[in-house]
Protein backbone atom coordinates (compact mmCIF):
# COMPACT_ATOMS: atom_id res chain seq x y z
CA UNK A 1 0.00 0.00 0.00
CA UNK A 2 2.67 2.33 0.89
CA UNK A 3 6.19 2.17 0.62
CA UNK A 4 8.59 4.47 2.42
CA UNK A 5 12.06 5.23 1.86
CA UNK A 6 14.84 6.16 3.97
CA UNK A 7 17.90 5.59 1.88
CA UNK A 8 19.68 8.10 0.05
CA UNK A 9 20.29 6.91 -3.60
CA UNK A 10 17.23 4.16 -3.22
CA UNK A 11 13.95 4.77 -4.91
CA UNK A 12 10.30 3.19 -3.99
CA UNK A 13 11.17 0.70 -7.25
CA UNK A 14 13.96 -0.11 -5.97
CA UNK A 15 13.14 -1.13 -2.69
CA UNK A 16 9.97 -3.17 -3.69
CA UNK A 17 12.51 -5.18 -6.41
CA UNK A 18 15.10 -6.17 -3.48
CA UNK A 19 11.99 -6.70 -0.82
CA UNK A 20 10.33 -9.10 -3.65
CA UNK A 21 12.94 -10.63 -4.35
CA UNK A 22 14.28 -12.15 -1.79
CA UNK A 23 9.83 -12.60 -0.71
CA UNK A 24 10.21 -14.88 -3.77
CA UNK A 25 10.56 -18.43 -2.14
CA UNK A 26 8.09 -17.49 1.30
CA UNK A 27 4.45 -19.05 1.58
CA UNK A 28 3.50 -16.34 4.05
CA UNK A 29 0.26 -14.25 2.88
CA UNK A 30 2.80 -10.71 2.84
CA UNK A 31 5.15 -11.77 1.39
CA UNK A 32 3.30 -13.36 -1.76
CA UNK A 33 1.63 -10.13 -1.93
CA UNK A 34 4.85 -8.19 -1.63
CA UNK A 35 5.88 -10.52 -4.61
CA UNK A 36 2.63 -9.72 -6.69
CA UNK A 37 2.51 -6.31 -6.55
CA UNK A 38 6.28 -6.00 -8.08
CA UNK A 39 4.73 -8.01 -10.79
CA UNK A 40 1.97 -6.08 -11.69
CA UNK A 41 4.50 -3.22 -11.65
CA UNK A 42 6.54 -5.19 -14.08
CA UNK A 43 9.54 -5.44 -11.85
CA UNK A 44 12.08 -7.58 -12.73
CA UNK A 45 12.93 -10.07 -9.43
CA UNK A 46 17.10 -10.78 -9.47
CA UNK A 47 17.75 -14.05 -8.51
CA UNK A 48 16.89 -15.66 -4.77
CA UNK A 49 19.97 -17.18 -2.82
CA UNK A 50 20.17 -18.78 0.98
CA UNK A 51 16.54 -18.19 1.83
CA UNK A 52 15.33 -18.01 5.68
CA UNK A 53 12.12 -18.05 6.81
CA UNK A 54 12.03 -16.72 10.90
CA UNK A 55 8.72 -17.37 12.06
CA UNK A 56 6.79 -14.30 13.63
CA UNK A 57 9.70 -12.10 12.26
CA UNK A 58 10.27 -12.06 8.43
CA UNK A 59 13.02 -13.58 6.09
CA UNK A 60 16.65 -13.77 5.70
CA UNK A 61 17.92 -14.33 2.02
CA UNK A 62 20.41 -13.01 -0.59
CA UNK A 63 19.86 -11.02 -3.15
CA UNK A 64 22.95 -10.25 -6.01
CA UNK A 65 25.31 -10.85 -3.34
CA UNK A 66 23.88 -8.41 -0.94
CA UNK A 67 22.60 -10.15 2.48
CA UNK A 68 18.65 -8.86 2.74
CA UNK A 69 16.67 -9.03 5.71
CA UNK A 70 12.75 -8.36 5.12
CA UNK A 71 10.47 -8.06 8.82
CA UNK A 72 9.48 -6.82 11.41
CA UNK A 73 11.18 -4.28 14.21
CA UNK A 74 11.99 -7.31 15.89
CA UNK A 75 14.31 -9.16 13.22
CA UNK A 76 16.07 -5.76 12.56
CA UNK A 77 16.80 -5.42 15.94
CA UNK A 78 17.86 -9.21 16.39
CA UNK A 79 20.54 -8.51 13.67
CA UNK A 80 21.57 -5.33 14.92
CA UNK A 81 19.88 -3.24 12.63
CA UNK A 82 19.22 0.37 12.99
CA UNK A 83 16.05 1.31 12.40
CA UNK A 84 16.30 5.21 14.07
CA UNK A 85 14.39 8.12 12.26
CA UNK A 86 11.66 5.54 10.64
CA UNK A 87 9.41 5.48 14.19
CA UNK A 88 7.27 7.79 13.51
CA UNK A 89 6.57 6.36 10.12
CA UNK A 90 6.46 3.29 11.66
CA UNK A 91 3.55 4.25 14.40
CA UNK A 92 1.47 6.20 11.35
CA UNK A 93 1.60 3.26 9.08
CA UNK A 94 0.25 0.94 12.05
CA UNK A 95 -2.16 3.48 13.29
CA UNK A 96 -3.76 3.56 9.75
CA UNK A 97 -4.38 -0.66 9.68
CA UNK A 98 -0.75 -1.38 7.64
CA UNK A 99 1.58 -3.84 8.75
CA UNK A 100 5.16 -2.11 8.49
CA UNK A 101 7.76 -4.53 7.64
CA UNK A 102 11.60 -3.16 7.14
CA UNK A 103 13.57 -3.54 4.27
CA UNK A 104 17.47 -3.77 5.05
CA UNK A 105 20.36 -4.62 2.22
CA UNK A 106 23.83 -5.45 3.99
CA UNK A 107 23.65 -3.74 7.25
CA UNK A 108 21.39 -1.09 6.39
CA UNK A 109 17.86 -0.34 6.59
CA UNK A 110 16.39 0.96 3.28
CA UNK A 111 13.41 1.60 3.73
CA UNK A 112 9.75 0.57 5.08
CA UNK A 113 7.03 -1.30 3.02
CA UNK A 114 3.08 -0.92 4.43
CA UNK A 115 1.36 -4.10 3.69
CA UNK A 116 -2.16 -4.03 3.89
CA UNK A 117 -3.41 -7.00 5.47
CA UNK A 118 -7.41 -7.14 3.89
CA UNK A 119 -10.17 -8.39 6.39
CA UNK A 120 -11.59 -11.40 4.88
CA UNK A 121 -15.01 -10.63 3.18
CA UNK A 122 -18.03 -11.40 5.94
CA UNK A 123 -15.34 -11.68 8.57
CA UNK A 124 -17.24 -9.29 10.95
CA UNK A 125 -20.64 -11.41 10.08
CA UNK A 126 -18.54 -14.54 11.43
CA UNK A 127 -17.32 -12.93 14.69
CA UNK A 128 -20.76 -11.77 15.22
CA UNK A 129 -21.93 -15.38 14.17
CA UNK A 130 -19.57 -16.94 16.81
CA UNK A 131 -20.35 -14.31 19.76
CA UNK A 132 -24.07 -14.89 19.23
CA UNK A 133 -23.55 -18.74 19.72
CA UNK A 134 -22.13 -17.77 23.08
CA UNK A 135 -18.38 -18.29 22.26
CA UNK A 136 -15.94 -15.84 23.58
CA UNK A 137 -13.74 -14.93 20.38
CA UNK A 138 -9.92 -13.87 20.79
CA UNK A 139 -7.61 -12.55 17.54
CA UNK A 140 -3.98 -13.98 17.80
CA UNK A 141 -1.55 -12.34 15.86
CA UNK A 142 1.87 -11.66 15.37
CA UNK A 143 1.25 -8.17 14.00
CA UNK A 144 2.29 -4.93 15.83
CA UNK A 145 -0.47 -4.07 18.75
CA UNK A 146 -1.52 -0.79 16.71
CA UNK A 147 -2.34 -2.70 13.69
CA UNK A 148 -3.88 -5.51 15.31
CA UNK A 149 -6.30 -3.12 17.02
CA UNK A 150 -7.24 -1.34 13.78
CA UNK A 151 -8.39 -4.93 11.94
CA UNK A 152 -10.46 -5.95 15.61
CA UNK A 153 -11.60 -2.67 15.71
CA UNK A 154 -13.19 -3.24 12.27
CA UNK A 155 -14.35 -6.51 12.46
CA UNK A 156 -15.67 -6.57 15.90
CA UNK A 157 -13.45 -8.04 17.97
CA UNK A 158 -12.68 -7.11 21.82
CA UNK A 159 -9.50 -8.93 23.20
CA UNK A 160 -6.59 -9.12 21.43
CA UNK A 161 -3.19 -10.66 21.77
CA UNK A 162 -0.50 -8.93 19.67
CA UNK A 163 3.32 -9.60 18.47
CA UNK A 164 2.80 -13.22 19.42
CA UNK A 165 5.81 -15.61 18.30
CA UNK A 166 4.39 -18.91 16.64
CA UNK A 167 5.58 -21.21 19.49
CA UNK A 168 3.78 -18.30 21.99
CA UNK A 169 0.21 -18.65 20.04
CA UNK A 170 0.64 -22.42 21.05
CA UNK A 171 1.59 -21.71 24.77
CA UNK A 172 -1.40 -19.23 24.90
CA UNK A 173 -3.92 -21.92 23.66
CA UNK A 174 -2.83 -24.36 25.86
CA UNK A 175 -3.17 -22.25 28.73
CA UNK A 176 -6.75 -21.30 27.92
CA UNK A 177 -6.87 -25.54 27.61
CA UNK A 178 -5.58 -25.30 31.23
CA UNK A 179 -8.36 -22.84 32.73
CA UNK A 180 -10.84 -25.79 31.62
CA UNK A 181 -11.67 -24.16 28.40
CA UNK A 182 -12.16 -26.16 24.82
CA UNK A 183 -10.08 -23.81 22.14
CA UNK A 184 -11.11 -24.25 18.20
CA UNK A 185 -8.33 -22.29 16.59
CA UNK A 186 -8.94 -21.35 13.18
CA UNK A 187 -5.48 -19.67 11.09
CA UNK A 188 -4.29 -20.36 7.53
CA UNK A 189 -0.69 -19.74 7.56
CA UNK A 190 2.77 -21.34 8.64
CA UNK A 191 2.85 -19.62 11.76
CA UNK A 192 -0.84 -20.83 12.54
CA UNK A 193 0.34 -24.75 12.40
CA UNK A 194 1.64 -24.95 16.18
CA UNK A 195 -1.48 -23.81 17.40
CA UNK A 196 -3.78 -25.55 15.20
CA UNK A 197 -2.31 -28.62 16.29
CA UNK A 198 -2.80 -27.61 19.98
CA UNK A 199 -5.99 -26.66 19.72
CA UNK A 200 -8.80 -29.07 20.55
CA UNK A 201 -10.41 -28.52 16.89
CA UNK A 202 -7.82 -26.68 14.42
CA UNK A 203 -9.77 -25.09 11.52
CA UNK A 204 -7.80 -24.08 8.73
CA UNK A 205 -9.01 -21.82 5.78
CA UNK A 206 -8.78 -23.50 2.43
CA UNK A 207 -7.18 -21.53 0.49
CA UNK A 208 -4.05 -20.81 3.43
CA UNK A 209 -1.06 -22.77 3.07
CA UNK A 210 -0.29 -26.65 2.96
CA UNK A 211 1.45 -26.72 6.85
CA UNK A 212 -1.66 -25.37 8.62
CA UNK A 213 -4.56 -27.49 6.52
CA UNK A 214 -2.22 -30.59 7.80
CA UNK A 215 -1.98 -29.48 10.89
CA UNK A 216 -5.62 -28.79 10.98
CA UNK A 217 -8.57 -31.04 12.05
CA UNK A 218 -11.03 -29.21 9.70
CA UNK A 219 -10.29 -27.60 6.27
CA UNK A 220 -12.74 -25.30 5.16
CA UNK A 221 -13.38 -24.79 1.51
CA UNK A 222 -12.51 -21.72 0.49
CA UNK A 223 -11.83 -18.36 2.62
CA UNK A 224 -14.88 -17.72 3.74
CA UNK A 225 -15.01 -17.34 7.94
CA UNK A 226 -18.98 -18.03 7.92
CA UNK A 227 -17.82 -21.68 7.17
CA UNK A 228 -16.40 -21.93 10.95
CA UNK A 229 -20.24 -20.70 12.72
CA UNK A 230 -21.61 -23.18 10.02
CA UNK A 231 -19.26 -25.62 10.92
CA UNK A 232 -19.69 -25.30 14.40
CA UNK A 233 -23.55 -25.21 13.98
CA UNK A 234 -23.54 -28.48 11.92
CA UNK A 235 -21.35 -30.34 14.75
CA UNK A 236 -24.26 -28.97 17.29
CA UNK A 237 -26.82 -30.39 15.30
CA UNK A 238 -25.04 -33.42 14.74
CA UNK A 239 -24.48 -34.48 18.31
CA UNK A 240 -27.97 -33.50 19.57
CA UNK A 241 -28.90 -35.87 16.61
CA UNK A 242 -26.54 -38.16 17.95
CA UNK A 243 -28.40 -38.05 21.66
CA UNK A 244 -31.66 -38.37 20.26
CA UNK A 245 -31.02 -41.71 18.44
CA UNK A 246 -29.10 -43.15 21.63
CA UNK A 247 -31.66 -42.01 23.59
CA UNK A 248 -34.50 -43.19 21.52
CA UNK A 249 -32.73 -46.29 21.08
CA UNK A 250 -32.22 -46.78 25.16
CA UNK A 251 -36.28 -46.02 25.90
CA UNK A 252 -37.14 -48.79 23.20
CA UNK A 253 -35.05 -51.96 24.46
CA UNK A 254 -35.50 -50.78 28.37
CA UNK A 255 -39.29 -51.50 27.31
CA UNK A 256 -39.54 -54.22 24.76
CA UNK A 257 -36.85 -56.48 25.76
CA UNK A 258 -38.62 -57.10 29.20
CA UNK A 259 -41.72 -57.70 27.47
CA UNK A 260 -40.46 -60.00 24.93
CA UNK A 261 -38.70 -62.16 27.79
CA UNK A 262 -41.83 -62.55 29.53
CA UNK A 263 -43.38 -63.75 26.33
CA UNK A 264 -45.78 -61.55 26.21
CA UNK A 265 -44.75 -60.42 22.72
CA UNK A 266 -45.57 -61.92 19.93
CA UNK A 267 -42.04 -62.94 17.94
CA UNK A 268 -43.23 -61.48 14.75
CA UNK A 269 -44.25 -58.06 15.70
CA UNK A 270 -41.05 -58.39 18.28
CA UNK A 271 -39.31 -58.10 14.53
CA UNK A 272 -41.25 -55.93 12.88
CA UNK A 273 -40.92 -54.07 16.51
CA UNK A 274 -36.76 -54.09 15.99
CA UNK A 275 -37.00 -52.98 12.12
CA UNK A 276 -39.22 -50.20 12.87
CA UNK A 277 -36.34 -49.12 15.53
CA UNK A 278 -33.77 -49.06 13.20
CA UNK A 279 -36.14 -47.14 10.74
CA UNK A 280 -36.84 -44.64 13.14
CA UNK A 281 -33.32 -44.20 14.12
CA UNK A 282 -32.17 -44.11 10.15
CA UNK A 283 -34.75 -41.51 9.49
CA UNK A 284 -33.96 -38.84 12.42
CA UNK A 285 -30.15 -39.27 11.22
CA UNK A 286 -31.36 -38.17 7.68
CA UNK A 287 -33.13 -34.83 9.37
CA UNK A 288 -29.01 -33.83 9.16
CA UNK A 289 -29.54 -33.71 5.50
CA UNK A 290 -31.90 -30.96 6.15
CA UNK A 291 -29.49 -28.38 7.95
CA UNK A 292 -29.18 -24.65 7.21
CA UNK A 293 -26.65 -22.54 8.92
CA UNK A 294 -28.52 -20.03 11.07
CA UNK A 295 -27.52 -16.62 9.69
Amino acid sequence: KEIVVRQEGWTREKVLQVAASAEQGSEHPMGEAIVKMAHELRIALEPLKDFTAVPGHGIRATVQGQPVRVGNLRLMEVDGLRVAGLEAETVRLAEAGLTPMFVAVGGTVVGILAVADTVKQHAREAVSALKDMGLDVVMITGDNPRTAAAVAKEVGIERVLAEVLPEAKALEVKRLQGEGQRVAMVGDGINDALALAQADVGIAIGAGTDVAMEAADITLIGDDLRGVATAIQLSRATMRNIKQNLFAAFIYNVILIPVAALGWLNPILAAAAMGASSVSVVSNALRLRLFVPAT
